[in-house]
């Protein structure tokens, strides 16, 4: 009787502490992945001569080294952002009171050059046109939409900050925790719960590793494209688009940004092959090489690799791309241990 209060004791304290926390689990578990992910550097600081085992003094410089390689490129995103915009915003109040004149490279597309010229000047040609398509540059809707982009910044902001924290508090204590957890896994599932718990580590910490190659090589290559092409400051638009590769399909937005630039800049050949360059490379990534390079340390098949990417995504956003690979990691070794048992019992029926 007093194990079954027990139990429904802690499970009822179990689920109020889930209650409690929900708005923070989506930040704890990002603290973890990142804890996962660069462990081995952690282990490889700590056993170095110059730190001598110091494991607060470890704890916080790589903590705030991985401060320093998020918050530094965005903060010089945002600023180019907020700037551009700014720029953006003149023009289009300058032009919605002279009319925006029909780009040449328009007028000149057959067949439907005379008629994409008709509809610019009726929609963007003369003052009134141009005044009544960009009337929301005069309303108040700027100002609530840069007010709720501050809000969501703001939010983003601390919300880093708790991951920083409890990034800290894992690299502090996490030998006892991690132990802790196997012991449990153990207890709860055997010899074989040891297993699934590595297994789920070892994908979560490919995934990263599957990220940052497929971020980089694809910085690299779309970097050679930008200066092919002729576009200014090559290198961060590499840069930026590495960044963005890491999530699955995003660096389309930035390929294709500069694709538009181009062709207001009535360089149609360069962002036709720019763009299509580009989406070559991210179909090639994104479907094959990032499901190659997560499933391959983990021994996972290609195509459950590919649906745990995905799946996970859309289940759970961003922190599904690490979730879902670890696990289908986790459910494969499931599967493999059931089929090795299968196996063991079937001679010994007969």
């Amino acid at each position: 009787m007093q194990v079954r209060a027990r139990f429904i004791g802690g499970l009822a304290l179990l689920l109020l502490g889930f209650w409690v926390l929900h708005s923070y689990l989506d930040l704890l578990a990002w603290a973890v992945v990142l804890a996962i992910s660069t462990w081995p550097i952690y282990q490889g600081l700590l056993a170095a001569k110059l730190f001598h085992g110091q494991i607060n003094l470890v704890a916080l410089s790589l903590t705030l080294i991985i401060a320093t390689l998020i918050f530094v490129p965005l903060g010089f995103g945002l600023n180019r952002l907020i700037q551009e915009a700014e720029a953006f915003g003149h023009i289009m109040t300058q032009l919605s009171s002279t009319g925006i004149p029909c780009p040449e490279w328009l007028q000149n597309l057959p067949w439907l050059g005379v008629h994409a010229k008709q509809y610019w000047i009726q929609f963007l040609g003369s003052t009134e046109s141009a005044k009544t398509s960009l009337e929301w540059l005069d309303s108040g809707r700027i100002f609530n939409y840069t007010k709720d982009f501050a809000n969501q910044l703001i939010q983003r902001f601390f919300g880093f900050l708790l991951i920083l924290l409890t990034l800290l508090f894992v690299y502090q204590h996490g030998d006892n925790l991690g132990q802790q957890i196997l012991n449990s896994s153990r207890k709860i599932f055997g010899e074989k719960g040891y297993q699934y718990t590595v297994h789920a580590n070892n994908a979560v910490r490919s995934t990263v590793n599957g990220m940052l190659m497929i971020g980089l090589g694809k910085g690299l290559l779309m970097g050679a494209g930008y200066a092919f092409v002729g576009l200014d400051n090559p290198a961060i638009l590499g840069a930026l688009t590495g960044v963005f590769a890491m999530i699955p399909f995003a660096a389309k937005l930035i390929f294709s940004a500069c694709a538009i630039v181009l062709v207001a800049q009535d360089h149609i050949a360069e962002a036709t092959g720019l763009f299509t360059y580009g989406m070559i490379l991210t179909m090639i990534a994104d479907n094959y090489l990032r499901p190659l390079l997560i499933g391959g340390s983990v021994k996972l098949p290609f195509l459950w690799t590919l649906l745990g990417i995905f799946g996970g995504m859309e289940t759970c956003g961003m922190l599904g791309l690490f979730l879902g690979p670890a696990l289908m990691a986790v459910l494969m070794s499931i599967w493999r241990d059931w089929l090795a048992d299968l196996e063991i019992s079937e001679p010994t029926k007969a």
